[in-house]
């Protein structure tokens, strides 16, 4: 197929993942999706990944959107997205969390890549349950709320976890929190993460029973209040320390956060856009029943505080329109707010109409979208007019 005979815009259809945690009802209330079977929805997919790949209407006719990019890349991706990636780098999601996902870690590029080609080489089936890599990628994400967003991102200064911890006088683990007071570095915060990860036995169902007390106590801090919730949901597991270790932030509809490489982090609850390197690599961490590879684990993790004023991501502005700088070329990520705007491809790209209707125009072609409707561009369609009743998020690579 050449770049002739590319239609400008392709209507998508977008898998939907089941997975237990999702909500049963975020994606018929903010969008009209239905869900007959009532069954969680808790990823709505948008992209080629092999695990979801979305559909796309080419001349009457439904194909998946990988077949359209590998029937022409160059003009689907670009030659340079082409060139550099080999096929579309990022996957868009709607992400509804009812309940809270596993403590997660993802590996830097450079990890994933010798994790991938060892585990290759060891003979490890990629579907595995004791698998890490399942690619040789990385995965940095950007979250932008579309209701409250409550979820942890990094580790918490030291002598803020250590202030939490002396605070609830775990005897059981006294020990431990001493050595991270006479050790209040990476080394040390390391030692103390491993050990509360290894916990067995009596002494961890001390621990968490003390923490639980606690908790119930102080239910009017955000901290306690979770650690309450989460036991909930993953009785008698580690990661109820989880809330103590790392920064928990609630982000309001229309804020956003990077998570970056080797960052320790959580989404509890609430529903946002997701965009993310096309990877599927986790290295999980707690609040979660699936393998955990503690020595992998704490080989990607990077020990150190993240700052309160580095969690959220604020973008820049250009007349109304939100850009939000990430520091990987693997995607970009903006919101367009309603009204018209002109637009240049320099990449494939999608458009998800977050509020509102919105047309898309170039000459005779024209694609309307209804909310929560997305629509697949191609690196070809060069210049182009948006119509928009509300916002559009709009995501594309750097190439």
């Amino acid at each position: 197929m050449s770049s002739r005979d590319l239609p400008s815009f392709l209507l998508m259809q977008n898998p939907i993942q089941g997975y237990d945690w999702g909500s049963h009802d975020a994606l018929t209330t903010l969008f009209g999706i239905p869900n007959p079977a009532g069954k969680p929805q808790a990823e709505l997919w948008m992209g080629a990944h092999p695990n979801g790949c979305s559909e796309v209407v080419l001349a009457g006719d439904v194909q998946k959107l990988s077949t359209l990019i590998n029937s022409a890349p160059a003009a689907v991706l670009g030659d340079a997205t082409q060139a550099r990636f080999g096929s579309l780098p990022f996957l868009f999601k709607v992400l509804c969390a009812e309940k809270a996902l596993s403590i997660q870690v993802h590996p830097s590029k450079a990890q994933a890549e010798a994790g991938f080609a060892r585990e290759e080489a060891a003979g490890i089936d990629i579907k595995a349950s004791n698998r890490n890599y399942k690619d040789p990628n990385h995965k940095p994400e950007l979250v932008f709320a579309l209701t409250p967003y409550q979820a942890m991102n990094g580790f918490r200064a030291i002598p803020a976890i250590l202030a939490l911890f002396e605070r609830v006088k775990l005897a059981t683990i006294a020990d431990l929190v001493a050595a991270l007071a006479a050790n209040q570095n990476e080394a040390g915060l390391q030692h103390f993460f491993h050990q509360l990860l290894i916990l067995t036995g009596p002494r961890k169902e001390d621990a968490l029973a003390g923490l639980l007390a606690y908790a119930a106590a102080h239910q009017d801090e955000e901290t306690f209040a979770l650690v309450t919730s989460l036991a909930a949901q993953y009785p008698g597991d580690v990661g109820l320390f989880s809330p103590l270790l790392l920064n928990v932030v609630t982000l309001q509809p229309g804020q956003a956060m990077y998570l970056d490489a080797c960052t320790p982090h959580a989404y509890v609850r609430g529903t946002g856009l997701e965009i993310m390197a096309n990877s599927d690599n986790v290295l999980r961490a707690g609040l979660t029943p699936k393998y955990i590879d503690v020595a992998e684990l704490l080989d990607c993790t990077r020990f150190v505080a993240k700052p309160n004023d580095q969690i959220l991501l604020d973008p820049s502005v250009d007349s109304a329109v939100q850009h939000y700088d990430v520091p990987v070329p693997d995607f970009t990520f903006s919101v367009y707010p309603a009204g018209e705007h002109a637009l240049t491809t320099a990449s494939a790209e999608i458009l998800f109409a977050i509020d509102g209707t919105v047309i898309l125009q170039q000459g005779k072609q024209s694609l309307r979208l209804e909310k929560g409707q997305s629509a697949f561009i191609p690196a070809a369609t060069g210049s182009y007019q948006l119509l928009a009743e509300g916002r559009v998020a709009r995501a594309g690579n750097r190439c």
